[in-house]
């Protein structure tokens, strides 16, 4: 009977023993199983990992091509608006300098212009008043002359041929600006009066012009000749 149960349980125990055995051998199999999947799930990830970056790299590398392409637009832009704006910048620049250059012609000959119609107003007058020293002694031979007719002859054909021909030269003489200086009277002006003696009057004051010895003249505002008076003291 005591065999008989060790026999048993040995058998028990062998039983046990292959169970163990096979489930070891399973769970080795389902651990296995796992590592190959998860390897392959690893190497699946891997894969669309390298994809992903391949893809991000195309995109990089597209945008970056696009960008390059952009800036490269852009810099042909800045640089025809560079040349354009210097091709502007000089023209306007020759534009400037050839107007500013015209100005100064132009100033230059209306100087000219106004400097030249000065000098041949000036020889003009200078001429004319010569002319005029020169005729302002036969304006006196005239007024001497005319002094010295006497009240007979005063009214004869002569003597009023003589004065028509003073009075048309005085009127000539006056339309070209000569005209004789006052002295008679007014208060002495060494600007227009030349005094060579003093007098006594009763009829004029102190410091005023009392004879007018020889007539003085002027052309426009120059004095060409001074009145020659006596002064009363």
């Amino acid at each position: 009977m005591l065999e008989n149960e060790e026999v048993i349980k040995e058998e028990e125990d062998t039983d046990k023993k292959e169970t163990d055995i096979q489930e070891e051998a399973e769970v080795t199999d389902e651990e296995q199983t796992s590592k190959e999947d998860t390897l392959s799930g690893n190497k699946d990830d891997a894969e669309d990992n390298k994809d992903e970056a391949e893809n991000e790299e195309d995109i990089t590398s597209d945008s970056s091509e696009n960008e390059d392409s952009r800036i490269k637009d852009e810099e042909g832009k800045e640089k025809k608006k560079f040349f354009k704006k210097n091709k502007k910048d000089k023209k306007d620049e020759q534009i400037e300098a050839l107007t500013d250059q015209v100005k100064r012609q132009m100033a230059e000959f209306d100087n000219f212009r106004k400097r030249t119609e000065k000098e041949k107003s000036s020889m003009y007058e200078m001429g004319a008043k010569s002319v005029v020293e020169k005729i302002l002694p036969v304006i006196d031979n005239f007024e001497r002359g005319l002094d010295t007719v006497s009240e007979e002859d005063k009214n004869s054909p002569f003597a009023e041929g003589m004065r028509m021909i003073y009075k048309q030269l005085m009127t000539e003489l006056e339309g070209i600006g000569v005209k004789p200086i006052e002295a008679l009277g007014q208060e002495f002006n060494p600007d227009f009066h030349n005094a060579v003696m003093q007098v006594e009057s009763e009829e004029y004051e102190s410091g005023h012009v009392a004879q007018e010895l020889q007539k003085g003249y002027m052309y426009r505002d120059s004095i060409v000749r001074h009145s020659m008076v006596a002064v009363v003291q």
